[in-house]
C-alpha cells in the first residue's frame, strides 16, 4: 500500500493505475468527422439505450473501488458529457471520494456556459474544452454541425469567471485544414492563462479516414510558432503527463503539445478508460474491454470487482503509439473514441 491506504498495482511494464477517464454518455451534439462523422452517426443511429449505460451511482461505486487501487485524477469526457442530464449531481459524488486529488472534464464547450457555475458549485476543479480553429468557417466544417466559434469562446470566459481553473483548449490539428490558423488561435489566448494545447492527427477508432500525410508533427508547429512568438520547454508537471509543456519568453503563457504519433508516451502511460456502457479499456486504441458493468448488476462484491480490476491492469501491455510511430500499417479493429473519451 501507499502513504494513503491505497494498495499499489502495476502492469506488466511497471506503470501505475493513476489515471481514470470516464464516458458519461456516448452521445455528442457535433459531428468531428475524426470522431463522429455525420454520415456514419446519423437520425437513425443507434447509440446507447438509458437501460445499457451506468448510472451515476455506479459510476462512483467504481471510482470508489479505483481510488483504493491508486486511482488519483478522474476525468469526465463522452461523447460529450454536457448532453447527458444531472452531471454536476455525478461530480458531487465523485468530488467527495477519499483519494481523486484532481476532478476534470472534457468538453466541446457549447453547453458549458450555461452549467459552468453548477458545474464548479458541485466539485469540479478545471476543464478542457475542444476547440479546432478560431475561423468560423473552419470550424463549422471540423465540427460537421456548421456552429461558429462565439459561443463556444464565451462558455471559456464563463469557467474562467466561475474559477475552474486552469483552462486547457486542446485543438486536433490536421494538415491543410486547420494548420494554417493556429497562430491566430495562439494570438487570442496568449496572456489569458488559458493553456492552449495542439494534439496530432490520431488514428482512434476506424471510421475517421486516418493518413499518416494528414499529421503535422508538433516538432513543425513548433517551429512555427517559435518563429512568430518564442518559446522555451518546460518542465512536465508529473510523469505521465501527456503533453509537452512550453512557455512564451515574454511570460504571458503556457502551450502545451500531445504528440502520440511522432514521440509516443505509452512507457508513461496510467490512464484507464470507463465506457459509457461500463467497460474497462486500458488504451485509446484498444479493441476490446472488461465488462464491469455485468458483474457488478449481477451482485458483485467490491472485492469483486477490485479483483477484476487488478486482474486486467496487472495483464497490461499496451503500447499502441509506440508500436505505431514505427509502423503505421495496423488492420485492428478499436473501440471508437466517443465510447471511450479522448
Amino acid at each position: 500500500m501507499n502513504s494513503n491506504g491505497s494498495k499499489i498495482i502495476k502492469d506488466v511494464f511497471g506503470r501505475l493505475l493513476k489515471d481514470l477517464r470516464i464516458s458519461v454518455t456516448d452521445r455528442c451534439n457535433f459531428r468531428c468527422p475524426y470522431c463522429m462523422p455525420s454520415e456514419v452517426y446519423g437520425e437513425r443511429y443507434q447509440f446507447l439505450s438509458r437501460q445499457e449505460t451506468l448510472t451515476f451511482e455506479e459510476i462512483a461505486r467504481l471510482v470508489r473501488i479505483f481510488a483504493g487501487l491508486g486511482t488519483e485524477k478522474v476525468r469526465l469526457t463522452g461523447g460529450e458529457p454536457l448532453v447527458r442530464t444531472g452531471v454536476d449531481e455525478l461530480i458531487a459524488m465523485l468530488s467527495t471520494i477519499d483519494g481523486i486529488s484532481d476532478l476534470t472534464l472534457t468538453t466541446n464547450g457549447y453547453l458549458l456556459e450555461q452549467n459552468a457555475k453548477a458545474l464548479k458549485d458541485a466539485g469540479l476543479q478545471r476543464v478542457t474544452v475542444s476547440l479546432d480553429s478560431l475561423d468560423d468557417e473552419i470550424f463549422g466544417k471540423m465540427n460537421g454541425r456548421g456552429y461558429g466559434v462565439k459561443k463556444v469562446l464565451d462558455a471559456i470566459a464563463k469557467a474562467q469567471e466561475v474559477g475552474l481553473h486552469p483552462i486547457k483548449v486542446n485543438t486536433v490539428v490536421q494538415k491543410g485544414v486547420n494548420d494554417h490558423t493556429i497562430i491566430d488561435l495562439l494570438r487570442y489566448f496568449k496572456g489569458t492563462d488559458v493553456i492552449v494545447r495542439f494534439i496530432e492527427f490520431m488514428d482512434v477508432g476506424n471510421i475517421n479516414g486516418w493518413k499518416l500525410d494528414e499529421v503535422v508533427p508538433s516538432s513543425e508547429l513548433l517551429s512555427r510558432i517559435n518563429a512568430e512568438m518564442p518559446v522555451e520547454p518546460v518542465d512536465k508537471n508529473y510523469r505521465g503527463e501527456v503533453a509537452d509543456r512550453y512557455r512564451y519568453l515574454d511570460g504571458s503563457g503556457e502551450i502545451g503539445f500531445i504528440s502520440s504519433v511522432t514521440e509516443a508516451f505509452c512507457s508513461d502511460c496510467t490512464r484507464a478508460r470507463l465506457s459509457t456502457d461500463g467497460k474497462l479499456f486500458t488504451c485509446l486504441f484498444a479493441g476490446d474491454g472488461r465488462d464491469l458493468r455485468g458483474p457488478m448488476r449481477d451482485g458483485a462484491s467490491d472485492a469483486d470487482l477490485e479483483s477484476l480490476i487488478t486482474d486486467v491492469w496487472a495483464k497490461r501491455t499496451d503500447r499502441y503509439s509506440e508500436i505505431r510511430t514505427s509502423s503505421t500499417e495496423h488492420s485492428k479493429r478499436k473501440v471508437e473514441m466517443y465510447q471511450i473519451g479522448g
